[in-house]
């Protein structure tokens, strides 16, 4: 039996994909379950499990194509039968092969190897055969790492030709000791949106960014108290981010326009608090969604984004989890930024920046005292958002994590 190979259903917000990498290849046999192919939109990228046992006989679509949600991509014989036909070819590469028609014939392909999407991506930038590669991962899967590896071995050194005994021979112009070499690679589906939105951002919104400062040292006293019973009774480390997410919540709550969006000529209040943390990953930023923050515990929110940190660099973040959010934190501190101007994620009206926390000279009661101080950033649209709004609620902000009991009071 004939069974087709088809895109999954794909959200609404997103009209196309690309076919980044096929893992077998016509002819060879699959297993259900196993991916086939993994399938990059603008926001993530999809595998494609087989449906069935059988025989992958045709490959339709070939890697790089352009599809669409419900589109046929390959056919699999489920008898097994292999009446497969070669991926569809570009004219050009047509006739390169029909000019090659007196070549020798190539050795039988290796059979195509599971790989990480980032590893594919990488794999087919540098030029590197998969094929070869013995990969680190588990079950044999080749790995970013496996790639990297292979494109850092030297190749085999040609014999050189003797040089004239009258006069060495010159360099070329573009030794690699001199060179300046250039590589060009087309953006991703997800780096290609990114910019878009980024841009969008820039364009349609009046965005201004405020600035405060916190002392962290009450949300480190409480994290060092009690971080190995926390570990222990949840089974995630307790971080900083949670208490970033519940001080915000206390924010919005009190300020609900910094936590509303802009439809048309109409303010959108939100009676809910889906807060986005910025993740970084291989393929680009990522801003899942916590859905309800404010019905979350610490426990709750420390174990999702642990969870989304882990998912990104896999590839394994779901459409459902990027869409909507009503506010963003974004954590540049993570990477040693001192200070930023985050931009707003549309159609969000704000954002919160968070920093690295450093040990500074500040003054208390007329002294000076060292003290851990974090430098905290919130951009808004001043469309909808006035100073006023957006000052008080960075000051909610900075008095939430400065006084942590503050949260459970709710004052």
């Amino acid at each position: 039996m004939q069974v087709e190979v088809k895109v999954p259903q794909l959200s609404e917000s997103v009209s196309e994909a690309t076919l980044v990498a096929w893992h077998r290849k016509a002819g060879e046999a699959v297993k259900r379950d196993e991916n086939l192919i993994d399938v990059e939109t603008d926001k993530v990228v999809l595998e494609l499990p087989s449906p069935v046992d059988g025989v992958l006989a045709k490959i339709i679509k070939a890697d790089g194509s352009t599809v669409t949600s419900g589109e046929v991509i390959a056919v699999i014989d489920t008898a097994g039968a292999v009446a497969a036909v070669a991926p569809a070819i570009d004219p050009v590469q047509a006739a390169k092969a029909a000019a090659a028609t007196d070549a020798p014939a190539p050795a039988p392909a290796v059979a195509a190897k599971a790989a990480s999407p980032a590893a594919a991506k990488l794999a087919a930038e540098q030029g590197v055969d998969m094929a070869k590669l013995a990969g680190t991962g588990r079950d044999g899967r080749v790995t970013k790492s496996d790639v990297l590896a292979a494109g850092a071995a030297p190749a085999p050194a040609a014999q050189p030709a003797p040089a004239p005994a009258a006069k060495p021979a010159a360099a070329p112009a573009s030794s690699a000791a001199g060179g300046r070499e250039e590589r060009r690679v087309p953006m991703s589906r997800l780096r290609a949106r990114i910019a878009e939105r980024l841009v969008q951002s820039q364009s349609t919104a009046a965005i201004l960014t405020t600035f405060n400062e916190v002392n962290m040292a009450p949300v480190m006293e409480l994290r060092n108290r009690y971080k190995e019973r926390f570990e222990k009774e949840h089974g995630v480390k307790l971080g900083f981010m949670s208490f970033f997410v519940k001080a915000a919540v206390s924010a919005l709550r009190r300020y609900p326009v910094v936590n509303a969006s802009i439809d048309g000529n109409d303010i959108v209040y939100h009676g809910y608090y889906d807060v986005g943390i910025a993740v970084g990953s291989e393929r680009g930023l990522l801003v899942p969604i916590l859905r309800d923050a404010d019905r979350m515990s610490i426990a709750d929110i420390e174990k999702a984004i642990a969870d989304f940190g882990k998912r990104a660099k896999d590839g394994k973040i779901t459409i459902e989890e990027l869409t909507g959010g009503t506010f963003s934190i974004s954590n540049g501190g993570v990477f040693g930024s001192m200070l930023s101007t985050p931009i707003i994620n549309p159609p969000q009206s704000a954002i919160l920046g968070v920093h690295a926390t450093k040990e500074r000279a500040v003054v208390e009661n007329g002294q000076v005292v060292v003290r851990p101080m974090n430098y905290l950033a919130l951009s808004y649209d001043h469309r909808i958002i006035d100073g006023r709004e957006a000052v008080l609620s960075l000051v909610a902000i900075k008095d939430a994590l400065e006084d942590p009991a503050r949260q459970l009071l709710d004052v």
